[in-house]
């Protein structure tokens, strides 16, 4: 069984990655739930998708996914990662963008909070323990893939290049073809070459 929490804010494309992700497990023939809890999203607000996987044959009957069990996170916002911490396994690997996107109530006031400060926190407190972190450059990532709207795709490549979940970039091709509107499918596909570059140098 493999847990995936994939986090972040309306708008960001939560939903679709973990649709894609989903997608692609079901083409290996992995039995799978997903489930999502968006709230006040349309507003800014925070979205959590949780994917339950069978990957050695069982069946999946519940799709949430419990504290201390994910497999891997994947955070599209650090303060959305330092939220979702204890979904976390003792061995699993968290990767969160590094851009902040301040909620309105930071917006609003006279200290907005730092990106930095917020990545700087959550690898101190996963230092020490067996669980990795990778803190995933988006803005630079995003900038050559040409646009934000990929920020989804290049967080799953970055996320699947980790090995903690049995998975690897061409299902993740195969799934963006078959979950994602045909006019966007190239740019999504070229996004998983960018990561796919990046994480190699």
């Amino acid at each position: 069984m493999r847990n995936v929490l994939l986090t972040g804010v309306g708008g960001q494309g939560t939903v679709l990655a973990a649709k894609v992700l989903a997608q692609a497990a079901q083409d290996k023939g992995w039995h799978v739930r997903t489930a999502e809890t968006i709230g006040m999203a349309q507003r800014g607000g925070n979205v959590v998708s949780h994917v339950r996987m069978g990957d050695a044959g069982e069946e999946v009957f519940a799709p949430l996914v419990a504290l201390g069990t994910a497999d891997l996170v994947i955070a599209f916002e650090p303060a959305e990662a330092a939220r979702v911490l204890p979904y976390l396994a003792p061995e699993g690997v968290l990767v969160t963008a590094t851009t902040a996107i301040q909620p309105v109530t930071a917006a609003l006031g006279a200290h907005p909070y730092r990106a930095t400060d917020v990545v700087d926190a959550v690898a101190r407190t996963l230092s020490g323990t067996s669980a990795r972190f990778i803190a995933v450059d988006d803005a630079a990532l995003t900038q050559e893939a040409g646009g934000r709207k990929v920020l989804n795709t290049l967080l799953l490549a970055s996320a699947l290049a980790t090995g903690s979940v049995p998975l690897d970039v061409d299902d993740l091709r195969r799934a963006i073809v078959a979950c994602v509107k045909p006019r966007f499918v190239d740019i999504n596909l070229a996004a998983i070459d960018v990561a796919a570059a990046r994480g190699s140098r």
